[in-house]
This record gives C-alpha cells, sequence and structure tokens, in this order.
C-alpha cells in the first residue's frame, strides 16, 4: 500500500476512467478514497473490451473494481456505466454523481480514448471518437462540474494529457491532436473558473503499464506515482496552483497511451 500524509476528509470526488484494476483510474479511486474522500467512479468497459487492453480488460470492469474497493472498506461508489461519445452522457454522469455524493468539489477526467491510425486510415467513422470522448466529453462535465460546485469551498479539477508534446507519434495522430487540446483546455478554463474557486490543472503520466504492454517497463512511471501528484493537486497544499501541465513521467519524454 502507498501511503502518503496528504488528507482529504470530506472531500467529494468524481473520477473517470475507473474500469480496470491495474489502471490509473482504479488506483486513483483507491488512494482517494484512502485519503479520506468520498469517491464516484466512472468507467466503459465496453472500450477495454475492443481496443488493446486485453492483459486486464474485463466486463463490467467498473462494478468490480468499485466492490474490491468498498469490500477493502473504502467509501467508493460507481456511477452507470456510460460511453461518451454518445450524446448527453457527460453531464448525466456529473449529475449522478452529485446526485449519489450530495455535491461534487472535485472532478478527475481519467477516461481517453485512443487507437492506432496511420495516415491513409482516417476516417470519420474513426476520428469522431477521439474527438467526442477526449474533448467534448471533458468540456461538458467540466461545465456540469462548474454549476454544482460551492464557490466558498475549494474545488479542484485534474485532467490527464499525454506526451504528444515529447516527440513525433506518427501512428496515433488523431489521439495526439485531442489531447494537446487538452493541455490547451486546462490553461484556457484555469483563467476562466478562478473566480469560482476551481482550479484546473493537467497532468501528463508518461508512459505507465497498466495492463496494455509487455516489453520492458523497469524505468516507466507507475499509477501510483500518477496518484501522488493527483493527491497533492487536490489538496489545500496546492491551493495557488491552476492552469499548470505537470509531467510525471521520470523525464523520459516519451510520449504514450492507453494510460488510463
Amino acid at each position: 500500500m502507498n501511503k502518503s500524509s496528504i488528507r482529504l476528509d470530506g472531500k467529494k470526488i468524481l473520477i473517470t476512467g475507473v474500469s480496470r484494476s491495474m489502471g490509473i483510474g482504479a488506483t486513483l479511486a483507491r488512494r482517494f478514497a484512502e485519503a479520506g474522500a468520498t469517491v464516484a467512479v466512472h468507467g466503459f468497459s465496453g472500450y477495454d473490451m475492443t481496443v488493446g487492453v486485453k492483459n486486464s480488460a474485463m466486463p463490467n470492469g467498473t462494478e468490480n473494481v468499485t466492490k474490491q474497493l468498498t469490500e477493502s472498506g473504502l467509501n467508493v461508489v460507481a456511477v452507470t456505466p456510460s460511453d461518451f461519445a454518445e450524446s448527453g452522457t457527460a453531464e448525466k454522469v456529473v449529475g449522478e454523481a452529485a446526485q449519489k455524493l450530495g455535491r461534487l468539489d472535485g472532478l478527475i477526467l481519467n477516461h481517453c480514448y485512443g487507437t492506432y491510425l496511420e495516415i491513409g486510415e482516417w476516417t470519420e467513422e474513426n476520428l469522431d471518437p477521439h474527438f467526442s470522448v477526449n474533448i467534448r466529453a471533458c468540456m461538458l462535465m467540466i461545465q456540469a462540474f462548474a454549476k454544482q460546485v460551492d464557490t466558498a469551498n475549494e474545488n479542484a479539477i485534474t485532467l490527464f494529457t499525454s506526451g504528444q508534446n515529447d516527440g513525433p507519434m506518427t501512428n496515433e495522430i488523431p489521439y495526439c491532436v485531442s489531447k494537446a487540446a487538452i493541455s490547451n483546455l486546462c490553461r484556457q478554463a484555469s483563467a476562466l473558473l478562478g473566480d469560482r474557486n476551481i482550479r484546473v490543472n493537467c497532468i501528463n503520466p508518461g508512459p505507465n503499464d497498466t495492463g496494455y504492454y509487455s516489453g520492458d517497463t523497469s524505468r516507466w512511471c507507475t499509477p501510483n506515482d500518477a496518484a501522488d501528484l493527483a493527491l497533492f493537486l487536490h489538496s489545500s497544499n496546492a491551493k495557488c496552483i491552476t492552469g499548470q501541465i505537470i509531467a510525471s513521467d521520470k523525464g523520459e519524454g516519451f510520449g504514450g497511451s492507453f494510460v488510463l
């Protein structure tokens, strides 16, 4: 167990991209709950089962992860699994989480969609999910979150980008374009939401082995490293930090996807 001195007692946080026990999302949920937060989790196992995470994907993943965490005595509830590519899903997820927890003062948008697509393979059908899941859903969830916060309290949003600015990832350009948009969304939203007492920051977790890679991962970070940073960003220790894109990648400067 990775322990932290940071406490988040009383915080109510929604975390997306929680569907695999090896993933960053599941680790975030566990670590935040261990720190005293009440956590709502959302995921979509249908994506995992079809897009290259064969070593750790499982049916009903969000429900299974939630069961594992609650059986450990942690305060975690599941939001109805759904696909962010579908219209209306983003707002429904925030609304359900806020209803189950009473309110939200933290939002961690860890979900993503990514496939390997060489130029010549780009079509509207396979480009659109990258943009609807990775960009549109995040924008609409931020909007829904901002509408329901108590501006008298400290509130925080954490986004997740990737290593697209560190070097070419030419067989993942749709994914890279969408993640570059997330970095810019962080900058813009932090300026927009500051007067509502909402901090917005973005983590680039670098390459993490979460069940999709079978090579040497000895120089990679782990999901717990990303969780350490996210815990800090949602604590009062980070009260003056907003609009930042922070790499947690051992300085490897390596682009990588599917790190949920």
